[in-house]
């Protein structure tokens, strides 16, 4: 279970057919771009993959083209994210079935409260099946916060919790995590602007965003930085910065796909209630993106 959770593990967009539909002839291509780069799994449908606006049916079509696009090369670890405890279940029981590695467990959409439904949830999920889980912390998206002391709960409870993806932006929680659990959890960043820094407290991982546009920058980046090769990744990292960025605002989905458009990785569409950007923010957005290509760096092997 451990290989799941070191490297760069994409959390992919869904890719859209400018009717709307799902297009699985760019997805099934657009993994096997992630993971010849170097990236050690796919997290499909989470935030970024707009899952919130996907059909159940859209769901399953969609880890049937990961999956098989992955082709054993590596992790498939789904967003299980449900209004209901009772549809992350099934939810988590589908993506055992179509082969998935393991399962990134969120909050549930909406409701948001105490530790103690909200830890009957996740445990729900994580019970489901034996599969191995990561918990998705993230207090600024979700209103959910899970702390060092709830996630040592689920681990005393659950063998199979074995990893957190940390969002909180607050680099001090991988200490936390790990003065209070040792080596019992793996933590991957899952904040992209922080991942030097975290890499450096302990992080083991980086579920990416700005890799669906920039795969190997990606990899290369988090190897240096775990290889402790800092100053041969600052300059690489001053360059992505900005558009590391665009991963923690809340246009975030259509700032990503437009920075894959541009690149030649995808399309700019996306799923009401998300609309392109428009006006200035496209503008501003596009001059960034045209600065960043052109001032675009040699990085140095790893």
């Amino acid at each position: 279970m451990s290989t799941f959770w070191h490297g760069v593990l994409p959390a992919i967009t869904t890719p859209f057919k400018p009717d709307g539909s799902v297009d699985h002839d760019f997805l099934g291509h657009h993994v096997d771009q992630m993971m010849q780069a170097g990236c050690t799994g796919i997290v499909p449908l989470g935030s970024l993959g707009e899952t919130a606006t996907l059909s159940l049916e859209e769901k399953r079509a969609v880890l049937q083209t990961v999956v098989a696009a992955v082709d054993g090369r590596g992790a498939v670890v789904p967003g299980v994210a449900a209004l209901s405890t009772a549809d992350a279940v099934r939810f988590a029981h589908l993506a055992q079935a179509l082969g998935c590695s393991g399962l990134m467990v969120l909050p549930p959409y909406v409701y948001s409260t105490d530790w103690r439904e909200m830890k009957a949830h996740v445990a729900a999920v994580i019970g489901a099946t034996e599969l191995p889980c990561m918990l998705y912390n993230n207090p600024v998206a979700y209103k959910t916060d899970f702390s060092a002391l709830h996630m040592q709960e689920l681990a005393h409870e659950h063998a199979n919790f074995v990893a957190v993806k940390e969002s909180s932006a607050d680099v001090r929680r991988i200490a936390a995590i790990r003065a209070l659990m040792g080596e019992r959890l793996h933590i991957l960043m899952g904040v992209d602007d922080l991942i030097v820094e975290g890499v450096a407290a302990g992080a083991t991982g980086w579920i990416a965003g700005l890799v669906n546009a920039f795969p190997r920058e990606s990899v290369v980046l988090f190897e240096l930085a775990r290889a402790g090769r800092v100053a041969e990744a600052t300059p690489l990292y001053h360059w992505f910065l900005p558009l590391l960025r665009m991963d923690v605002v809340p246009k975030f989905v259509q700032l990503i796909k437009l920075v894959q458009s541009k690149v030649g990785m995808g399309s700019a569409v996306v799923r009401a209630p998300r609309l392109p950007l428009a006006g200035e923010e496209l503008a501003h957005a596009e001059r960034q993106i045209a600065q960043s290509l052109a001032t675009r760096p040699a990085f140095p092997s790893v």
